[in-house]
C-alpha cells in the first residue's frame, strides 16, 4: 500500500490525524523538504527514511526517479508513505505518482493536506475570500519559466477575472509575475503581500502593492519559501493580523535546540513554543537497555521484599522498574512496607501513575537533596534499592553507605549518543541559526558534544541547563552555561529561560515588516 500524504504548510501541528495514522504504519517514508522534521517523528524509529526534497534550483532526485522509487518500495511488499509539504494535489506532483502506481497495479490512497495557499494567508490575517471584498480566488504556480516562448498561463483571465490571486513558489519570478499582471490589466496599486515561512514562528509579512512588490522584496531580502498574494483582501490584514500579536511572547522568532531523548522532548518543546520559540528537536541521547540485560534489576525484584527504601532518580527509572516488575508477574503490592523516595516532582508524578505516593520528595531535586532528606530517617543497617541509569553519579550510593545503609545499585537503562546529522547541526550552530541550546541532563551535554566532535560549535551560542549537576557537566567540557534553572524541572527550566531572556534582550514586534 502507498499513501500519498500531505504534511501541511509548516506548523507541524497542522498535520492531519489521518496523516499521522499513515506515518505510524509506514515501513518506508519518502519525504520532501519539510518545514518541520517533527512530522517524521510519527513514523516508527526503524522505518526507512528517504529524502528526495527539492529546493529552489536544486533537486535531490528527479520526479521520474521519485515515482519509480515509490513503485519499487511498494513492490517489495512495504507500506510506503510519500510525504509532501502542503497538499499532494496542489502543485505536489501527486497525480503523476498516483497514475504510475495505478499503471503498476499498486493500491494507493490520497491523504489531503492543509495547503499553504489558504493557511499561510490566514496566519497573516488575510482571508482569501471575504464578503463584499472577494468572492473568488485562484492558486497559481509561480514557477513557470519566464523565458518560455509561449506561456501556459492565462494572464488575461487571472489579472482581471479573479479577485484574489495566490502565487506559490514565486518569489524568484516576482518581476515577471507583477509585470504580466499589470500588462494584462491589474492595477499597479492593487494591495499585495509576500509571506515568508507562513504558519511558523519565523513568519514574516511584507505588505506592498503589485507595482512595488518586486523591488520591495529585493530591498527587504525576502527569500523562499514564500508566497505572493494579490487582492483587496490584503487590506484586511490591518484588523485580522492575529498571529503577529504572538510576537509579544518573549522567545518569538528565536530558535531553540532541544536535546532530550526523542520520546521525552515534546514537553519541553511545548513549553518553549508557548513562549514563542521555534524548537529544533535533535535528540542527543537514545535510551537503551542496560549492558547486563536487566540481570541485576531482575535479581533485586525477586528479592524486593528485603528492602526498606527504594530511591528513584528519574521518571525513566520508575517506568523501567515497573516494566520489569510486571514482566516478573508481580505488581505494586510486591513493595510491601518499603518506603519510596523520588528525586523531583516529575519522578514523583511518574510513581503516582503506578499507584505509589512517594514518602520522600526532597526540596532540592538532585542526589544531595535525597541524602539530606533521608538523614535520620533510615533504620539501622537499612537496605536500599537504587534503580537508575547505568552511568549515573556515585555520590548518592556513597553518601548513603556513609550513613550505614546497605545500598544495591541496579541499572535499568543506559544513555548513548543518538544518531544525528552532525555536519548539518554543526553548520547551523556556527552560522547563528540556533539561539539557545537546552540541556536536561549530564548525558545530553556529553552526547551532544560527542555528536559534534567537541564543544567548539557551541561557542557563541547561549546554553541553558536544568540544574547545577548538568551545569557542572557542561563546564567540564568547556561550556559556560548562560542559564541554570533554580528549580530542576522542565517547568523550572522553561521559566528560567523566559526570565533570562526578558532581562537580557527585550523583544519588540518582529512579525510584520511593512514596506
Amino acid at each position: 500500500m502507498v499513501y500519498l500524504v500531505g504534511a501541511g504548510p509548516g506548523d507541524w501541528r497542522l498535520v492531519t490525524m489521518k496523516a499521522v495514522d499513515c506515518l505510524r504504519a509506514a515501513d518506508v517514508v519518502i519525504y520532501d523538504r519539510l518545514a518541520d522534521d517533527r512530522i517524521l517523528g510519527f513514523a516508527p524509529q526503524d522505518a526507512e527514511r528517504v529524502y528526495v526534497g527539492k529546493a529552489s534550483s536544486h533537486h535531490t532526485m528527479k520526479q521520474e526517479d521519485i515515482s519509480r522509487l515509490i513503485v519499487l518500495k511498494a513492490k517489495e511488499g512495504k507500506t510506503v508513505v510519500r510525504l509532501k509539504g502542503g497538499d499532494p494535489f496542489v502543485f505536489g506532483r501527486g497525480g503523476e505518482e498516483g497514475m504510475l502506481l495505478e499503471e503498476n497495479g499498486i493500491p494507493f490512497e490520497i491523504v489531503p493536506g492543509v495547503t499553504s495557499a489558504i493557511s499561510v494567508p490566514a496566519y497573516a490575517g488575510i482571508p482569501v475570500t471575504h464578503r463584499a471584498v472577494a468572492t473568488s480566488f485562484a492558486v497559481v504556480t509561480g514557477h513557470e519559466d519566464p523565458t518560455k516562448a509561449e506561456s501556459g498561463m492565462n494572464w488575461k483571465g487571472l489579472a482581471t477575472g479573479v479577485d484574489t490571486l495566490v502565487f506559490l513558489m514565486g518569489v524568484a519570478n516576482l518581476p515577471h509575475i507583477t509585470a504580466k499582471l499589470i500588462e494584462n490589466g491589474r492595477a499597479a496599486d492593487t494591495p499585495a503581500a509576500v509571506i515568508r515561512w507562513g504558519t511558523k514562528p519565523e513568519q514574516r509579512v511584507l505588505v506592498t502593492t503589485v507595482g512595488n512588490a518586486a523591488e520591495d522584496t529585493q530591498r527587504n531580502a525576502v527569500k523562499p519559501p514564500a508566497i505572493f498574494i494579490v487582492g483587496e483582501v490584503v487590506r484586511l490584514r490591518e484588523k485580522l493580523q492575529w498571529f503577529d500579536c504572538l510576537a509579544q511572547r518573549p522567545l518569538f522568532g528565536k530558535t531553540v535546540l532541544v536535546t532530550r531523548a526523542r520520546d521525552e522532548a515534546s514537553r519541553l518543546t511545548q513549553k518553549l513554543e508557548a513562549l514563542g520559540a521555534s524548537c529544533l528537536e535533535v535528540p542527543a541521547i537514545r535510551i537503551e537497555s542496560p549492558t547486563d540485560g536487566f540481570s541485576a534489576a531482575d535479581a533485586a525484584i525477586r528479592e524486593i521484599g528485603r528492602y526498606h527504601w527504594l530511591v528513584f532518580t528519574s521518571p525513566n527509572g520508575v517506568h523501567r522498574f515497573f516494566s520489569r516488575l510486571f514482566a516478573a508477574g508481580r505488581d505494586a503490592r510486591a513493595l510491601g512496607y518499603a518506603k519510596v523516595a523520588a528525586i523531583g516532582s516529575s519522578t514523583a508524578g511518574k510513581l503516582r501513575e503506578y499507584g505509589i505516593e512517594a514518602d520522600c520528595v526532597p526540596k532540592e531535586f538532585r542526589a544531595e537533596g535525597v541524602i539530606e532528606a533521608l538523614r535520620g530517617k533510615l533504620p539501622p543497617h537499612a537496605r536500599i534499592l537504587l534503580p537508575r541509569a547505568e552511568e549515573a553519579r556515585e555520590v548518592l550510593p556513597e553518601k548513603l553507605r556513609e550513613q550505614g545503609a546497605d545500598v544495591d545499585v541496579v541499572a535499568l537503562y543506559k544513555t548513548v549518543a543518538a544518531d544525528a546529522d552532525a555536519d548539518a547541526l554543526r553548520d547551523r550552530l556556527t552560522s547563528g541559526g540556533i539561539d539557545l541550546v537546552t540541556f536536561t541532563s549530564s548525558s545530553t551535554v556529553r552526547n551532544l558534544c560527542k555528536i559534534l566532535g567537541g564543544a567548539d560549535a557551541l561557542k557563541g551560542v547561549r546554553t541553558a541547563c536544568i540544574g547545577p549537576v548538568t551545569a557542572a557537566a557542561a563546564k567540564e567540557l568547556g561550556i559556560a552555561p548562560d542559564i541554570v534553572a533554580g528549580t530542576y524541572t522542565i517547568d523550572g527550566l522553561a521559566a528560567a529561560i523566559q526570565n533570562a531572556w526578558n532581562r537580557a534582550e527585550p523583544m519588540g514586534l518582529t512579525g510584520c515588516d511593512k514596506a
